[in-house]
């Protein structure tokens, strides 16, 4: 009796292998992890850069981070602005360094993007992290620190005067084009994470992201530069990889084929 039992169970588990196999087969590979959304300079492609209108636009299209640059005033305020002049995105002319905080919030940084945002204003470092701390991550983005010594130790006090130099999962980045203020950055910010911003090819060879990764948390390359090889290799070596700046849904869509980490795009509502 035990051996037909056998049989008819040796038989229905015949029948149903290769189907099983077939179903396993058919079975679609497990997705990359979550690609995280940085808001660049906020939701910019539809509100003007670095203002409080295009992060608010950034947090109600629910994306990971808002991305922010920052410079000092004459009078030593630190500012959130991407130009090292005003002249673009204002209605007024000087570089940052040359002009006074109230000079800077007297211009109008709206209204050249649109007459529904005139009279947005330049915002503070101190303002953005009181109003955006806890509802969004951010990444701060020293710009041209090489023209504002001391920059690295006035953005690691204000982190700690809000307790975020302690971040949780991540969600305060620091980077840079500036290298050298990047070490500087890791060693004033221990716990906060630290990334390196590439434009050049010299930046992406094997040595190169060695020698990143022993201060950096993250290598963040111009989108022109990724490959699927670029971004294994920067997740040998323990970094993540969030690409710039993706303004096309072609160009997300590639950025997530080469499955970075994060997607730095002015349009936070093109990454699905």
């Amino acid at each position: 009796m035990k051996k037909i039992l056998g049989l008819v169970v040796g038989l229905s588990a015949a029948l149903f292998l290769p189907s099983y196999q077939e179903a396993q087969a058919e079975k679609p590979p497990k997705p990359h992890q979550k690609t995280e959304i940085v808001a660049h300079r906020g939701a910019s492609g539809y509100a003007p850069e670095n203002t409080l209108a295009a992060f608010d636009l950034a947090v109600k299209m629910k994306a990971d981070y808002i991305e922010i640059d920052v410079q000092r005033t004459k009078d030593g305020k630190l500012v959130i602005i991407h130009d090292n002049t005003v002249d673009r995105t204002t209605d007024g002319t000087g570089k940052v360094g040359s002009l006074t905080f109230d000079e800077i919030r007297a211009l109008d940084a709206g209204s050249w993007k649109s007459e529904e945002f005139a009279g947005e204003r330049v915002p503070t470092f101190d303002e953005v992290l009181k109003r955006y701390k806890g509802k969004i991550g951010i990444l701060i983005e020293l710009k041209s620190p090489e023209l504002y010594p001391g920059i690295e130790e006035e953005t690691a006090d204000l982190l700690k005067a809000y307790h975020l130099d302690k971040p949780r999962n991540g969600k305060v980045i620091v980077q840079s084009f500036n290298f050298e203020s990047m070490k500087k950055a890791d060693q004033l910010l221990s716990r906060v994470p630290i990334g390196v911003l590439v434009n050049r090819s010299a930046d992406t060879t094997d040595e190169a992201i060695e020698q990143f990764s022993a201060y950096a948390e993250y290598y963040n390359p111009s989108y022109g530069l990724v490959t699927e090889e670029l971004v294994a290799k920067a997740h040998e070596e323990g970094m993540k990889v969030q690409s710039w700046t993706a303004r096309s849904k072609e160009t997300v869509q590639f950025l997530l084929q080469m499955k970075v980490d994060g997607i730095i795009t002015d349009y936070p509502d093109y990454v699905k």
